[in-house]
């Protein structure tokens, strides 16, 4: 499969200046909590998985390209809601896995069938670009996920492109360097194999958080 907003954490409280502080040993074993808890959620994914879960509810990818950089590395994992999933729900920022669009013949990597990107437009939507920018119907798309140049722009504000009934324009959050719907059209609504919904390994570790 082709295809990195930081994550979000729980504020912790502000200390007072009288609170007392925690002894290095009492951070040690927190951080060994915090470390079991993540792995026995991923060993748990993993069980479902292997159980046949994967078929119909869920299934997890591995993220071999940047694409989708920062938001998702290279290497990341992530687990992708596949049953009571409908792409007449999706909205403007999900990010989606879908299969590779027959147009796609500039971007081809051999036994990566299967493409990562997020949703930027839906049917019926118009799109263009004005320097780094995106504009869906008129309003400028909000997109801090997004640390990247344009690079190829998506339309000119005089002809913005019309996603089709039926279809979805999506692009890869590394946006210069992303072969997408600027490259071979927008996708099939019916293609779309499913929604991410977590990230479950991010930089070479457990990283446990909802999309």
């Amino acid at each position: 499969m082709t295809n990195a907003a930081d994550g979000v954490s729980r504020p912790e409280s502000a200390s007072s200046q009288n609170e007392p502080r925690s002894s290095p040993a009492t951070n040690r074993a927190r951080s060994r909590r915090r470390v079991a808890a993540e792995w026995t959620v991923v060993v748990v994914v993993a069980v479902l998985v292997a159980l046949g879960v994967r078929t119909f509810v869920f299934e997890a990818f591995f993220v071999p390209s940047g694409s989708m950089e920062p938001t998702l590395e290279i290497g990341d994992r992530i687990l992708v809601e596949k049953a009571f999933f409908s792409w007449h729900d999706l909205h403007e920022g999900d990010i989606v896995v879908f299969a590779r669009p027959a147009a796609d013949t500039m971007c081809v990597v051999p036994g990566e069938n299967d493409l990562v990107k997020r949703v930027v437009a839906l049917p019926g939507q118009s799109l263009y670009s004005i320097g780094n920018n995106v504009f869906v119907d008129g309003h400028k798309l909000s997109e801090p996920y997004v640390t990247q140049p344009l690079g190829t722009p998506v339309a000119p504000e005089q002809h913005p492109f019309k996603v089709p009934t039926g279809e979805l324009y999506v692009m890869g959050d590394n946006r210069s360097d992303s072969c997408d719907s600027r490259s071979w059209g927008p996708i099939k609504g019916a293609s779309v194999i499913g929604r991410a919904v977590l990230l479950l390994w991010h930089n070479g570790h457990p990283d446990l958080r909802f999309f």
